[in-house]
């Protein structure tokens, strides 16, 4: 329902808008509907969807010979003039060169001619694209709303005038926010760390991010495809705002989407009922990073309940902060169950949580689940991470502390909801150092480092009462090797590829000896990309990429990280990062405040 059909004859330019994981989670995927909807309301563009098919899947395409095609039509993408991915995961990168190679598309861009499609990328992997420089011929950055729909424009008339594959990648990296991998040369040192980026052919030094400046004008779906299938989020998402105010030094979203810009009431309350009246869901999730950050969230959701509650719709939040908990807030959102509520304290101890500059108190944390139990809730959830910088293993055992009291306060509530007992969940994800981020610089902990705080964790748990999950190191130390690597492991991903390795988000699918098998067959050492400590002067693989955050910024917060001070949030005081570039949004409004 509301997949969109069009004639290929009366089509200019058809794209391909490949999701890399399958159906049941790229199609829970936002950034899909809205350049699905984008793309498709120019009447001479066509955009299809593709997901990555499961192992059976793959199977029976390979047996059938029947390269990988799009949902809409049934047509290969190879006929396609655009192959485009989203990036948002590192763990992702083999699925993008296997559904090439079941699409009959050769992996290096190089290899291709002019008969075959051109293949882009955008998303937040793509603020450092160099491991899969050799494979794309060009990357978005940024918002890819507006930038989408030039891109295509561009080739559009390139199209009709007869002009080759590189004279319009050329004409493309004049488009802000298009980078064009070929067209930069890269120089190393001795030492394996980058020397330079020199641009070719009139190539900008510098490729600036897009920024969707007004949310409020900026194109958003009507109707979304609704799916043939339950995925993981099957419900209305609705974007109310973009970027974030918080600053935590570890989130790379934080950064990479700043500057901060809401939609008006007006906008989000139309949007809504668009969507529910054009897909039948009863659910609406109100998305973004920081969603209880909305200025006026209260007045949003009562204005939304005048037809919500009479229409049986109800309202989700999926991302509180424990500072911006209220029973006020959980009385208007009719969907929340008592059964469970989420927070991410990120840290078990206050100099650890300053250090990552959560800005956010034990005691602010331990009010917030005294309400929340008071109210009749009994599942917390609390999400944290191992391996930050200057972690210890007493910082380590205070995330059981810290879980034990929040314990010890549901017993404490004599005025409790009687009959029923307490579960807290406790969750440590490895901690991933990321490009444009305080934190670049730091070197991840060693997979012997991080097993041994994740056995500290499991050995020491104080109650029954608590559960404690932590992720696997080997899939986050993966993650660290790509997410700050560089142009030699294209040649990784792509022996990789052919040894038949895909899906290595999915546990049973995700093999680390055959990973370390390639890296040592091909004399490259992963320790450098992941556990290697760099010095502010050193030159990145994404330092020719400007996402408006200044590096002097970043330096400033790392030393501030290493001496646990805190940063204001944008909202208090202006940290100078850099966004007020864009001319708009929260940053430009405080730059009187200017530290």
């Amino acid at each position: 329902m509301n997949s969109i059909l069009k004639d290929p004859q009366e089509t200019d330019v058809r794209f391909a808008f490949c999701f890399p994981d399958i159906y049941e989670i790229g199609m829970s995927h936002l950034g899909l509907k809205i350049l699905y909807g984008a793309i498709n309301q120019v009447p001479y563009f066509w955009c299809e969807r593709v997901f990555a098919p499961w192992i059976d899947m793959e199977a029976c395409l390979l047996e059938q010979h029947i390269p990988l095609y799009a949902l809409e039509s049934g047509d290969a993408v190879k006929k396609f003039d655009f192959v485009g991915f989203t990036l948002q995961y590192e763990l992702s990168y083999t699925n993008v060169l296997n559904m090439l190679k079941l699409a009959e598309i050769p992996l290096r861009s190089t290899e291709r001619g002019e008969e075959f499609p051109l293949v882009v990328g955008g998303g937040p992997c793509a603020c450092n694209p160099e491991p899969l420089a050799d494979f794309f011929d060009l990357f978005m950055l940024g918002d890819g709303e507006e930038v989408i729909l030039e891109l295509l424009e561009l080739y559009r008339d390139c199209k009709a005038n007869r002009l080759h594959k590189k004279g319009f990648l050329q004409k493309a990296s004049q488009i802000k926010g298009v980078y064009v991998p070929s067209l930069y040369q890269v120089a190393y040192r001795e030492d394996g760390t980058i020397l330079s980026y020199t641009p070719q052919d009139g190539a900008p030094a510098k490729i600036e991010k897009r920024v969707v400046q007004n949310m409020d004008s900026a194109y958003y779906p009507d109707s979304m495809v609704v799916p043939i299938i339950d995925i993981v989020h099957n419900r209305i998402s609705e974007e109310v705002l973009r970027g974030c105010i918080r600053g935590c030094r570890f989130c790379q979203a934080g950064f990479l989407y700043r500057p901060f810009r809401e939609k008006g009431i007006p906008t989000i309350d139309q949007q809504c009922r668009a969507l529910c009246e054009s897909t039948g869901y009863d659910e609406i999730s109100l998305s973004s990073l920081s969603t209880s950050d909305y200025s006026k969230l209260n007045e949003l959701i009562d204005t939304m309940h005048d037809w919500t509650e009479k229409d049986k719709v109800s309202i989700s939040l999926p991302s509180l902060r424990v500072d911006g908990f209220s029973p006020e807030l959980m009385q208007r959102i009719n969907s929340v169950r008592k059964s469970g509520l989420t927070f991410a304290p990120e840290a078990g101890s206050q100099r650890l949580r300053d250090v990552i500059n959560k800005n956010v108190t034990e005691e602010e944390l331990l009010h917030t689940v005294k309400v929340a139990f008071h109210e009749g809730w009994n599942k917390i959830k609390l999400y944290f991470m191992i391996g930050l910088p200057t972690e210890t293993l007493e910082d380590v055992l205070a995330i059981l502390r810290l879980g034990k009291n929040v314990v010890d306060a549901f017993y404490e509530d004599r005025e409790r909801p009687k009959g029923k007992g307490v579960e807290v969940t406790l969750s440590a994800a490895a901690f991933v150092p990321k490009p444009f981020t305080p934190f670049q610089w730091f070197g991840q902990d060693s997979m012997e480092e991080m097993q041994k705080k994740q056995y500290t964790l499991k050995d020491h748990i104080p109650t029954k009462r608590l559960t404690v999950n932590y992720h696997d190191a080997k899939t986050s130390y993966l993650e660290a090797v790509f997410a700050r690597g560089d142009r030699k492991l294209g040649a990784v991903l792509e022996l990789a590829c052919k040894r038949g390795l895909r899906f290595d988000s999915w546990d049973d699918c995700f093999d680390f000896s055959t990973w370390m098998t390639l890296f040592s067959e091909l004399n490259i050492d992963p320790d450098f990309y992941a556990v290697r400590q760099r010095e502010f002067s050193e030159v990145f693989p994404w330092d020719h990429l400007d996402y408006g955050i200044s590096k002097e910024f970043l330096i400033k917060e790392c030393e501030r990280a290493y001496a646990a001070k805190t940063t204001p949030n944008c909202r208090e005081k202006c940290a100078g990062c850099g966004a007020s570039c864009y001319g708009g949004g929260l940053c430009v409004e405080k730059r009187a405040n200017l530290v």
